[in-house]
């Protein structure tokens, strides 16, 4: 097996790890905001939140439906803090209209993940569903093993290789 087929294979699951993600958004001033929230994930690779409308990063997602998302290995399983295994997507963020079937599924999944405490949510009417879309990403597993993602395809990863450019100071 070659070192991308390996990638490959790894990228496949590596979400299946995590119950929530870092979340980046940024305010109409253009200051960002650093957060998380459980998801689910679609076979597409959309990113489902379930979060307040009370909360911040909700607020930055009206304003800028734009998110930059991170799954990153946990600390005490990292054999290299310097290079610790994650994976980041670009997203486009759309909220989801209440009262509509997409909404009614994807909460449904949120409470076959995250259990009762998801009818409370559902009742609550700040409560709202974003899709978070993703149009590229990275995924990196170590040193030299950074792979790019191109949202025409995002199940195929590409190889970053060193750069030849000599940089500026």
């Amino acid at each position: 097996m070659t070192q991308l087929e390996k990638a490959q294979a790894e990228y496949k699951k590596f979400t299946e790890q995590f119950a929530s993600v870092a979340i980046a958004t940024v305010n109409p001033e253009g200051l960002p905001h650093a957060s998380y929230a459980p998801f689910v994930m679609d076979g597409a690779k959309n990113i489902y939140i379930f979060v307040s409308g009370l909360s911040t990063h909700t607020r930055n997602l009206h304003g800028t439906p734009k998110a930059s998302i991170l799954f990153a290995e946990d600390e005490s399983q990292t054999k290299q803090i310097f290079a610790r295994r994650r994976l980041t997507f670009e997203c486009d963020a759309a909220l989801l209209p209440r009262e509509t079937e997409e909404w009614e599924n994807i909460a449904e999944e949120f409470e076959q993940r995250f259990g009762e405490i998801i009818n409370m949510m559902r009742s609550l009417p700040d409560f709202r569903i974003f899709k978070l879309t993703p149009y590229a990403g990275q995924f990196t597993i170590g040193f030299g093993a950074a792979y790019k993602i191109n949202g025409d395809d995002l199940d195929n990863l590409v190889h970053i290789g060193p750069k030849t450019e000599k940089l500026e100071p």
